[in-house]
């Protein structure tokens, strides 16, 4: 059984999306895996919201933005991440669990407003919250959006799910003396420079001493391990 209220979120690598043909888009089998995983977690009692980001969909695009002011390209980002949260809602109601997808900018007609209480009350009653469009301002990432919905929803660990099995010492592809790290204090972190997560993002996780852990979307069955908390990956704490 899960404990009394292990609420968690769910940070998913857009890339790890992409159809592996191509490099980007979206890969359908992937999806419904994905889907299949987080429906039997919230299934199993856990309360699980998610943030998705958009990489799949804005690097077929990104030609486009090249010399494009930032902020716009950020924008084009943001909706980036609701294409693909619809493609998980849609795939995660298939699975027989409730789901909305939230959204930090307005658009009626494909999603709810972000609404802090209202997201709570959607997970208490066992339905998956996307939350989608980042924080609704340029110049932040997705894994910050996600430490932030992470710390106002009340998480107990935010999840980062990547095409990485967690944090090396070095990069493992130019070093072959790295070193797998299981776990790692946030301040090493940060002083080290890794990059699997932004900074802002870690910082916020550290000031309000919520854990990270950081594992492989690529590995099935490793979305219910992580929830059900499990070790797997690095925990940044």
């Amino acid at each position: 059984m899960p404990p009394a209220r292990r609420r968690v979120i769910l940070k998913l690598s857009g890339e790890a999306f992409a159809d592996p043909e191509i490099g980007y888009g979206i890969s359908p089998e992937t999806v419904r895996r994905v889907a299949g995983e987080i429906a039997g977690s919230q299934s199993s009692g856990y309360q699980i919201g998610i943030v998705v980001g958009g990489g799949n969909i804005f690097r077929g695009v990104s030609a486009a933005a090249a010399g494009m002011d930032p902020a716009n390209a950020d924008y084009m980002g943001m909706l980036a991440t609701v294409i693909n949260a619809l493609a998980l809602r849609d795939a995660i109601e298939a699975a027989g669990v409730e789901c909305r997808v939230q959204s930090a900018i307005t658009m009626q007609q494909l999603a709810e407003p972000y609404i802090r209480l209202r997201a709570i009350s959607h997970l208490e009653k066992g339905r998956s919250v996307i939350f989608a469009a980042g924080s609704g301002n340029p110049f932040f990432t997705t894994d910050t959006a996600a430490a932030l919905r992470a710390v106002e929803i009340g998480a107990d660990v935010m999840l980062k799910a990547s095409k990485v099995d967690g944090i090396y010492s070095a990069d493992p592809g130019l070093d072959e003396n790295a070193v797998f790290l299981e776990q790692i204090d946030y301040m090493d972190f940060i002083s080290a420079g890794i990059r699997v997560m932004d900074t802002t993002a870690v910082t916020m996780c550290m000031d309000h001493k919520l854990p990270i852990v950081v594992f492989s979307l690529l590995d099935p069955g490793n979305i219910h391990r992580a929830v059900s908390g499990e070790t797997i990956g690095t925990r940044v704490c």
